[in-house]
């Protein structure tokens, strides 16, 4: 096994406004802007081209997001999926999978080729527990649970033909990965990847490229790891965020990565999260949109 290549690269800030919990960065290639969660805040932030920030204040916490064909966002929320219209400020119900009886809410989650909206939970039981699990959620409301027995879903990526999920567990520590029928949205067979360390980085948000790479956000090392489709770490990327939470790519080109972190201070000092971009010698895939594939 070849020893991963270290990478140290030259980053810029993106947003001053420091954020409680950054994550779910997605890049809207149509408008070139940038949107993201401020998980406790809770906010959906928009980064526009020419340097302006948005923040829209949600009725709850947010865990993720993802773009409409109608460009209306499709939010992860407290209270379950709605559908939200950032001019008239409408928020449109689509489905609660967690529903009230279960100490769970909505974390991170993507649209897949399939259309739908896939969003998995996190466990909120002090200590946590292995109640979460990952949903797959139609435009038209119906709701499907496809795994369970987790305890923080994450992870969410799709190989460039659409025909491979990936899928983490960031308290539990492994990768996964499952065969995928981008028509139908049906997952196949499934395999795990590998387990991580601490010292590797607990695997948070992660996105794919056009090479087939899977890139890992390691909240607990402050590194990115980019993984080849067998499992192995390839290159690390080393960052000035204690924390990141979630990679995306995006740019003219989409070849900048963008990656959102949280507020922490496990190194000593008190750090904000906030928003970072360099540019990588690979190139990342747009955004799928909810509800194009309106299958069942």
């Amino acid at each position: 096994m070849t020893a991963p290549r270290i990478i140290r690269p030259n980053v810029r800030s993106v947003i001053q406004q420091p954020l409680t919990v950054g994550e779910s960065p997605v890049w809207d290639e149509e408008t070139g802007t940038l949107w993201l969660v401020d998980i406790q805040a809770p906010a959906l932030v928009r980064l526009s081209a020419s340097g302006k920030i948005d923040r829209f204040d949600m009725p709850a916490a947010i865990g993720a997001l993802g773009l409409c064909s109608d460009h209306r966002i499709v939010v992860a929320l407290q209270t379950g999926v709605h559908l939200f219209d950032s001019v008239s400020g409408d928020f449109e119900f689509v489905s609660d999978p967690v529903g009230r009886d279960i100490n769970c809410r909505l974390n991170d989650g993507k649209v897949g080729p399939d259309g739908h909206f896939w969003i998995g939970s996190i466990s909120e039981s002090k200590p946590q527990i292995d109640e979460a699990a990952l949903f797959r959620v139609s435009a038209d409301g119906s709701t499907r649970t496809v795994a369970t027995k987790l305890t923080s879903s994450n992870g969410l990526a799709w190989s460039p033909d659409g025909r491979r999920m990936y899928h983490s567990d960031s308290r539990q520590c492994f990768l996964q990965a499952f065969d995928f029928d981008p028509d139908t949205g049906d997952l196949g067979n499934g395999r795990r990847l590998r387990s991580f360390t601490e010292d590797e980085g607990r695997p948070d948000g992660a996105t794919t490229d056009r090479d087939g790479f899977y890139w890992s956000a390691g909240v607990s090392a402050g590194r990115l790891n980019r993984i080849s489709p067998e499992g192995e770490i390839v290159e690390i990327y080393i960052l000035p965020v204690a924390a990141p939470t979630m990679p995306c790519f995006g740019g003219p080109d989409l070849r900048t990565l963008f990656v959102t972190s949280l507020s922490t201070d496990r190194t000593g000092r008190f750090e904000a999260g906030t928003v970072i971009a360099f540019d990588v010698d690979a190139e990342g895939l747009p955004p799928f949109r909810f509800g194009d594939h309106p299958v069942g």
